[in-house]
């Protein structure tokens, strides 16, 4: 048993690791906004993960493999809302002005928003559509006791949780925030581009 924790734990470090929508929102909302408004996103997103843990121990896999348009919608409608968020980006990278001290941002105070965009864009992640529907499922077989399964999801839950608390934080630095106003511009230029990108291609690739 210790193995195969010590194997998933392994397996979910690197699929944290990789970049995707979940990283970029982190990363992006702490260092343009505060680290407390990214932790209140971290929450978002590790609660998506929660729902995919879930429904991936309920057997996920199979449910995907017998219901083929159910898998469309989800990609479809994931793809959608990433391509909205990228959409809400650059629409705000193309408006945004240079930052200074006298003007704070106005919308800094916004932990529920910031936790339900965190969740959403994990629901619609299709890193997370693709690992819980295919590798994950792998280690959560009919041969994996209740007690297996539990600790399995308990410690998904807290390897996110912690992971993604390293991001906010190391995001959220002076030097990092700083570095952030002199090209604010461009970094939520890319990071839109980078959104968009990753719906389109969940769109296309359903």
């Amino acid at each position: 048993m210790l193995m195969l924790f010590l194997t998933v734990a392994m397996v979910h470090l690197i699929a944290l690791m990789s970049p995707g929508p979940d990283f970029f929102f982190v990363s992006q909302t702490a260092v343009s906004r505060s680290r407390k408004e990214a932790m209140m996103g971290v929450l978002g997103i590790t609660a998506g993960v929660m729902v995919w843990a879930g429904v991936a121990l309920l057997g996920l896999h199979l449910l995907l493999e017998k219901m083929a348009w159910l898998h469309n919608i989800v990609m479809v409608g994931g793809g959608l809302y990433l391509c909205w968020m990228g959409y809400q980006m650059l629409r705000g990278a193309l408006k945004k002005r240079e930052a200074t001290p006298e003007t704070p941002d106005v919308e800094l105070a916004q932990g529920g928003k910031s936790f339900l965009k965190g969740l959403l864009t994990n629901l619609a992640n299709p890193k997370a559509i693709i690992y819980f529907g295919s590798v994950f499922s792998l280690f959560v077989g009919d041969n994996i006791g209740g007690a297996e399964r539990w600790g399995i999801f308990l410690l998904i839950i807290v390897e996110t949780f912690a992971w993604f608390t390293v991001v906010a934080s190391l995001f959220a630095l002076p030097t990092m925030r700083r570095g952030y106003q002199r090209m604010a511009k461009w970094i939520d230029g890319v990071a839109g581009t980078l959104f968009a990108g990753f719906g389109i291609h969940l769109i296309i690739s359903r």
